[in-house]
C-alpha cells in the first residue's frame, strides 16, 4: 500500500563519519574574547560620565566641599551624597531628564527630588522650586534655586544625592568625576610570601 506522495520504504544509506558537534577549543576562546570586547565597549569606563548626565551646577563646581561617605549600615550615620560649592541663589539644573517626584520640606530644608527612570533618583537640598510633582524636566533645565545655609554652615553648598533602587550611590560616578582604580604591581617579597610553602 502506498500513501500518496510518500514512498513505502526508504533506500538504505550508510552512516556518514561522526563529526564533532559544537565549536572547537579555538572557537570557544575566540567567542569568549569577542564577548569580553563587546561588553567592555558597551560599559562606560570608570572615569567617563554616565550617558545623558551632567553636573547640576553650571559652570561645573570647582570644589566638592563634602565627600561621599556611605554608612556602614543603611541606618547608620554617613554622608549619602556630595556637597558642591555654590553661592546663595545659584541655579540648580536637572542632571538628566526625568520627572519631579517630590518638592517640599524635609525637616527644615527645602528638597527637590527627580525620578530619572531605571530606579535612579536625584535629590537636592536646600533647593526651592516652582515645579510640581509629576512635571517632566529635561537634562540641563533649571529646576530650582539654592536657598538657605542649613547643610554646609557657615558657607553655602548644594547637597546632591543619588539613589539606585532605593540605595544611595556616589553621584560623582554619573558625571565622570571618579578617579579610575589603578592596579600596581605586587612587590617580589610580597609575592614570594603569598606562595604556599611546600609540604
Amino acid at each position: 500500500m502506498r500513501v500518496r506522495g510518500l514512498p513505502l520504504s526508504r533506500p538504505f544509506r550508510s552512516p556518514s563519519p561522526a563529526r564533532p558537534r559544537g565549536p572547537g577549543p579555538g572557537s570557544v576562546r575566540s567567542r569568549a574574547l569577542l564577548l569580553v570586547l563587546v561588553l567592555g565597549a558597551a560599559l562606560p569606563s570608570p572615569g567617563s560620565a554616565a550617558a545623558g548626565w551632567a553636573w547640576p551646577l553650571s559652570p561645573r563646581p570647582a570644589v566638592v566641599v563634602g565627600e561621599w561617605a556611605p554608612p556602614a549600615q543603611r541606618w547608620s550615620r554617613g554622608h549619602r551624597g556630595v556637597d558642591l560649592d555654590a553661592g546663595p541663589g545659584a541655579s540648580v539644573r536637572a542632571p538628566a531628564a526625568g520627572t519631579v517626584s517630590f518638592v517640599g520640606f524635609v525637616v527644615d530644608r527645602p528638597v527637590l527630588t527627580l525620578d530619572h527612570g531605571g530606579g535612579l533618583r536625584s535629590s537636592f537640598e536646600p533647593v526651592e522650586s516652582d515645579l510640581v510633582t509629576g512635571e517632566r524636566v529635561r537634562r540641563g533645565q533649571v529646576v530650582g534655586v539654592l536657598r538657605g545655609r542649613g547643610h554646609c554652615d557657615p558657607g553655602t553648598c548644594l547637597h546632591w544625592g543619588v539613589r539606585r533602587d532605593g540605595d544611595y550611590v556616589n553621584p560623582l560616578q554619573f558625571v565622570g568625576a571618579l578617579e579610575p582604580s589603578v592596579l600596581l604591581p605586587v612587590p617580589e617579597r610580597l609575592r614570594a610570601a603569598a606562595q604556599p610553602s611546600p609540604s
